[in-house]
């Protein structure tokens, strides 16, 4: 984490908006733990079966992205599962999946775990903003995530489900925002909302485009060999302009309660 006098101002902002799978929710150890069942089905040579099959996790991403754009209602348990069958026939040539492998691969972001600093973390932020969540993830998936993330509460959800398309689609911000000021008397015209993701691509380039403030919680997302799902920060670094950067949830949260104690002993 950088030094404290680094940071600008966190303490004039009302709510957080948090993207969830990856920032919140451990993403990605969920998706290597289905690739790697699919991968250490291909010959030794391939060069996909490597452990971690970080690589094939990338494939498999890119091609949930696209499910999504092209299908924007598809709910994403059902994305998943036709995502994963057509990774597994067209990219790893395997003959085929059956349903008891892309079914509960589209239910298992209710089951994957917070990362150790998230609950603690959002339990701090809690003191001080409205909390709320804006996923790409279906309704069912995000309740169970939910329980999962308890004692910490969120003051609203919005999902792509609800929202009928998927971000990086202006449509998610902008619903998000409509939302914000009828349902909690949040407006981000007034500078009062902040938003916090791991996602360069699906939350940092929009925030940028939409002049909306955003914190990267980089989760070694900044470094080459780190870059993971989220985007490489080198070739996006043109497109997304987020004013502060923290390792982890529980990095950002104690930087928040530092500034709001010296705030009170001014």
């Amino acid at each position: 984490m950088a030094p404290a006098e680094k940071y600008p101002d966190l303490t004039n902002f009302k709510a957080l908006s948090f993207d969830c799978y990856g920032t919140l929710i451990d993403w990605e150890t969920g998706f290597l733990n289905t690739v790697r069942y699919l991968t250490s089905q291909l010959p030794a040579w391939h060069p996909l079966n490597k452990e971690p099959p970080t690589e094939a996790m990338k494939r498999l991403n890119a091609v949930t992205r696209a499910y999504e754009r092209d299908h924007p209602t598809l709910p994403y348990n059902e994305i998943l599962a036709e995502a994963i069958t057509a990774f597994a026939r067209a990219e790893l040539k395997l003959p085929g999946l059956p349903d008891s492998v892309a079914e509960p691969f589209g239910n298992s972001p209710g089951t994957w775990l917070p990362f150790a600093d998230t609950i603690p973390g959002l339990q701090k932020l809690a003191r001080h903003y409205k909390l709320v969540i804006l996923s790409n993830v279906d309704n069912n998936n995000i309740g169970a995530t939910a329980e999962k993330l308890a004692p910490a509460r969120f003051d609203a959800v919005y999902t792509a489900q609800n929202i009928g398309s998927y971000k990086p689609a202006r449509r998610n911000f902008e619903y998000l925002f409509g939302h914000l000021r009828a349902d909690l008397g949040v407006d981000k015209d007034k500078g009062e909302l902040l938003h916090v993701a791991r996602s360069l691509v699906a939350d940092h380039v929009p925030a940028k485009e939409l002049g909306l403030p955003s914190v990267w919680i980089s989760r070694g997302g900044d470094r080459k060999d780190g870059s993971g799902i989220g985007g490489d920060y080198a070739e996006l670094k043109d497109k997304v302009a987020f004013g502060w950067r923290f390792d982890t949830i529980g990095d950002f949260a104690d930087e928040v309660e530092r500034q709001f104690a010296t705030k009170l002993k001014a």
